[in-house]
């Protein structure tokens, strides 16, 4: 599991896969998380601007990333 950083908190969720360069671009960040393809804390988020805390734990594919303040 990734420790991810980040400066302020909440952060949207779509900007995480993003920054993290897991997707190409903001766009096909909405795109996987509107299909389902993204886990926060073990469950399946649709909500493309739903905002992560630290301690949550975000799921794409095989990238797994636990996020905590910087």
């Amino acid at each position: 599991m990734k420790d991810v950083r980040i400066n302020h908190e909440p952060i949207e969720l779509f900007k995480i896969l993003k920054i993290e360069g897991l997707v190409s671009s903001g766009g096909m960040a909405k795109t996987v998380i509107a299909d389902g393809q993204v886990l926060v804390n073990g469950i399946e988020e649709t909500q493309k601007r739903k905002k992560i805390v630290a301690g949550d734990v975000v799921k794409f594919g095989d990238s797994e990333m636990k996020i905590s303040l910087a």
